[in-house]
Parts: structure tokens; sequence; C-alpha cells
């Protein structure tokens, strides 16, 4: 079964054929919304609202631990993860899609693994933190769909919910990082901790702090509905090739 998270500006999946609403318990509290089970471009789906349906949980609030279990518990083995992220790379301009490779991790203090409270110490390889599997596949549904994006590139994950300042990003790109946003660690970690295929697929909504005139806010609703429709498209490519 198929996962899909959606970020700011994909409360809920267009086209989405929904076919129940499930309320699900874990042992870490309750998950950001109900599971949607559904079909999308002819395929089973279950869609899961990381800030909730009316987008109020902030980035460092979401309950990471809560949705990948539910997700999980329900049946859920590969992940495709939608995130709205500013643009740190030059070449890369809202509105456009991209397919990261890597993970930098700033945030602190959110609840981060699975093996907190055990009999022994994990320890979960973290090389590479998507799946490259699954990276492949959405690069392919992108081509399909005829949807250009990065391949590539590595996310800086920050604490939120203000936004960077511009030496902020410059440190971020003097890291390496391509795209900053708040909400891709732990969620990747915690994919991994469950032995989940799990791949990003990010929607650059602003050019980051520094990198260009600052968006008006009408402009970035503008780039964030025209990239999750981008988003959608490559989506409903990926689930019509699952046969």
């Amino acid at each position: 079964m198929i996962g899909i998270i959606g970020g700011t500006g994909l409360t809920s999946l267009p086209g989405l054929g929904i076919e129940s609403r499930e309320s699900c318990a874990t042992p870490y509290g309750e998950p950001s919304d109900r599971l949607l089970r559904g079909r999308f471009a002819g395929a089973p789906v279950i869609f899961l609202a990381r800030h909730g349906g009316r987008h109020v949980i902030t980035p460092h609030r979401v309950n990471y631990r809560a949705n990948l279990w539910a997700l999980h518990s329900v049946g859920v083995r590969r992940i495709v993860a939608v995130n709205a992220v500013g643009g740190i790379a030059r070449d890369l301009a809202p509105g456009e899609l991209a397919i990261p490779a890597q993970i930098i991790d700033y945030t602190y203090g959110r609840a981060q693994t699975y093996f907190d409270e055990g009999e022994r110490v994990e320890h979960v390889d973290f090389t590479h933190p998507y799946s490259e599997a699954l990276r492949q596949e959405l690069l392919l549904a992108a081509q399909r769909a005829g949807i250009a994006v990065q391949a590539g590139g590595t996310y800086g994950a920050t604490q939120g919910p203000r936004l960077e300042t511009a030496a902020e990003i410059d440190r971020l790109e003097r890291d390496g990082c391509d795209i900053v946003g708040m909400t891709g660690m732990p969620e990747a970690a915690l994919a991994r901790e469950l032995e989940l295929d799990y791949a990003c697929l990010a929607v650059i909504v602003n050019r980051a702090a520094g990198r260009g005139s600052t968006a008006i806010e009408e402009q970035m609703r503008g780039h964030l509905a025209q990239g999750m429709t981008r988003a959608c498209s490559v989506i409903a490519a990926f689930l019509a090739a699952q046969g």
C-alpha cells in the first residue's frame, strides 16, 4: 500500500475517491488527522494531511511518530511525502519541483526515534535517507507527466515555524543545502526505522531569504498552487504505473 503525506498546500488530494476516513490510535498519541483511504489515478492509496485537515499544526508540533506509525499500522509500506520548501540553489524557481537525495537535520527538541525506550540501543543506517528505488520511480513519473523536476540535491530541515534569516540561509548553502523546509525531519528517519520506502517530492514555494526579492503572500500562494498541481500530476503518473 502506498501512502501520500500532504504538506502545506496539500491538505487534501484533489481527485482522490475517498472510500473511508479512518481514525487511528497509536502508542504515540493521535496522528495529525484521519487517514483517507481511497483510489487515485486508479490505484489504492492512503492520504494523511501532515498539518491536519485545517492546516493548524505547526511544523515543530507535528506528531511525526504517530503519523508514521498510523500509516504503517494500516499496511502502508511506501510513502511519497510532499513538502513545501524554499529554494536556496539559484536554478530552483518558485513553482518548480525537486526530488532530493540527501537531507541535513537542523531541528531540535522533536521526538525523533521509536528507539528511545527499549531493551537495547538501536542504530539505523541513514547514509542514504531516501529510498533510491522510489526516487527513481518518481523521476520517471515526472518524465511521463512532462514535468521538469530537480533530480537530487540536499534538503535542509529547519525548526520553524519562523522563516530563516539570510545569514542562516548562507550557512545552509555553505553546508551544501539546495532547498530548505521545516518538515523533512524527523519524518524521513522515522520512516527508515519502520523500514518504509520513503521519498520526498518538494515544491519550491519561494526563494529562500537573501536569494531574491521577498515574495509577497499572494505570490507565494500562487507558486504553492502551481507547484502542488504539478506535484499531483507526478503522483498520478507514479500511481498509474503501479499496475
